[in-house]
């Protein structure tokens, strides 16, 4: 009799043994009391995975939906037994706005409306209802279309546009459960956006109002205007500059006064061109860019502010933006000061990273790449056989036939007294030039890749200013010698170099700049569809 009991005993534990181990589905544990209330609705996993199986719409965010309703014990998140609640109206209502206003059909998704206006009015749901379980789903899937579009940006390969700066990522579904404990208030408040884009969408809508007014005619292209002169053409230049913010206040007489003046440089400070105050060729082409030019150029540029981290370096740091010519300083995370920079040309173009400053180095050598060395240097070597002696260059050694050369410190040397090296793989850095000529132009993409700086002696001061020993005589003096000299920087100062078509400046005004290399033209290809 003991021996059967045992043998019974044992068959029961093997097959609660095996039991255990079979794959159960997820259901929710409602007796986590703390976390629910009398009216809270349940899904489980087996109803989540079958939504997803059949809606591939959202079947990319799969994780999110997972992580995200675990996370709150498989709980509702827009709807409770009375009805939808207030965060599911608020969301709803933001991301229509955000449709309505930027005009971005991109997150759309159809037969989301219908079914948002028909579970808003019933006001009573039972657990199992399918209205509601498909109503849950749906706001779900376009909280995390909405939010992984707006604040990280479309699925674009940001490499193959020349962008190697790392994208900004969000968790999509933490973002979802800090909203929901916010009851539906302003994202930005928990996942902020990069200052640029809410100041570009505010030039959005503005410009989409401009369009919506009418006509946007061409001005006829006289030959010059200037103050003092009268034409019908300044009448339409007024008007053109009211539409624009430029002018104040609106004027239709014919006469270039001093406000108008005052405006047209204004116009040409941020536009990119010399602001003489004289109306030549090249502002009538700035004034006739059409207004849906100038919209596509702000959402391109919209996109990339949505790729880049929120502005909250604290410390010191360098941004370049290479459209724009300009390198800014940042002394412990506020503006302090900018200098013009000359970048790549469009075959040599500047490349899209950002790395951390570690050195300056005094009276530098030029380590002659090889591009350069082959391209340049060994068909002049043929020419003329004293080329090397004559630009106090150097062969270092011979990798097979090919020469490798440097150019030694020295007036002519084409780093002039100082560079600033951010070690990287694309071999870009800043660095004094001889060539001091290439400053006086607006548009200034002269180089082969690397940035020289307008002011070198002013950011070696900045960069040392914490150690007295290098006042800006010593730096003059240590940028004449003829051996190198490293300094080292410490702590690292981060250094951005950026590619901004369209951004909105410490002013608060809009800028907006060439092109250059084509890379708003590549990216609108991605972002567009034509119809």
């Amino acid at each position: 009799m003991n021996k059967v009991m045992l043998l019974l005993l044992v068959v029961v534990v093997t097959v609660s043994c095996k039991n255990q181990n079979k794959e159960k589905p997820i259901v929710q544990d409602t007796t986590i009391t703390e976390q629910t209330s009398y009216n809270t609705l349940f899904l489980d996993s087996i109803q989540l995975d079958k939504f997803l199986a059949s809606n591939t719409d959202f079947e990319k965010f799969r994780k999110s939906f997972f992580d995200f309703y675990k996370h709150r014990n498989y709980e509702f998140a827009w709807f409770d037994t009375t009805g939808m609640i207030e965060q599911a109206h608020n969301f709803y209502n933001l991301q229509n706005n955000y449709i309505t206003e930027i005009k971005d059909s991109s997150i759309y998704t159809a037969g989301l409306q219908q079914l948002f206006d028909a579970a808003s009015l019933v006001s009573k749901y039972p657990a199992k209802d399918s209205l509601v379980f498909k109503a849950e789903m749906f706001l779900t899937g376009q909280f995390f279309k909405y939010t992984s579009k707006v604040y990280q940006g479309s699925d674009i390969n940001a490499s193959e546009l020349g962008w190697f700066i790392p994208r900004k990522k969000i968790d999509v579904s933490a973002a979802l459960d800090s909203m929901v404990k916010a009851n539906g208030k302003a994202l930005d408040d928990y996942e902020p956006l990069n200052k640029q884009y809410r100041q570009l969408e505010k030039y959005l809508l503005k410009y989409y109002a401009i369009k919506n007014e009418g006509k946007w005619d061409s001005i006829p292209a006289i030959k010059s205007l200037k103050k003092g002169d009268s034409s019908n053409v300044i009448m339409l230049v007024k008007k053109r500059l009211f539409a624009l913010g430029d002018l104040a206040e609106s004027d239709t007489s014919k006469v270039f006064d001093t406000t108008l003046l005052i405006a047209v440089k204004q116009f040409q400070q941020r536009v990119g061109l010399n602001n003489s105050g004289l109306i030549g060729s090249g502002t009538f082409k700035e004034l006739n860019i059409s207004i849906d030019t100038l919209i596509q150029k702000i959402l391109v540029n919209m996109e990339r502010a949505r790729w880049m981290l929120p502005d909250t370096l604290t410390t010191d740091h360098l941004v370049v933006n290479i459209p724009e010519y300009k390198l800014h300083v940042y002394d412990s995370g506020a503006y302090s000061f900018s200098m013009n920079v000359v970048v790549g040309t469009a075959a040599n173009s500047t490349v899209i990273f950002n790395g951390n400053l570690r050195y300056v180095v005094f009276s530098p050598y030029w380590n002659v790449t090889d591009a350069i060395t082959k391209n340049e240097v060994v068909p002049a070597m043929r020419r003329d056989p004293n080329y090397l002696a004559k630009n106090n260059m150097e062969i270092v050694k011979y990798i097979g036939k090919m020469p490798v050369v440097r150019q030694k410190p020295g007036p002519n040397n084409s780093l002039g007294g100082v560079k600033f090296l951010f070690p990287n793989s694309y071999n870009i850095y800043l660095h004094d030039t001889p060539f001091r000529e290439a400053f006086s132009s607006s548009k200034r993409s002269f180089s082969h890749g690397c940035i020289r700086l307008g002011e070198p002696i002013k950011l070696a001061q900045f960069l040392l200013r914490r150690d007295t020993a290098y006042s800006v005589d010593s730096i003059k003096t240590l940028m004449s010698q003829p051996k190198e000299k490293w300094v080292t920087i410490k702590p690292t100062v981060p250094v951005t170099i950026k590619y901004f078509t369209a951004w909105v400046g410490e002013d608060g005004l809009l800028n907006v700049r060439d092109d250059i290399y084509k890379h708003d033209t590549k990216m609108a290809a991605k972002l567009f569809v034509k119809k």
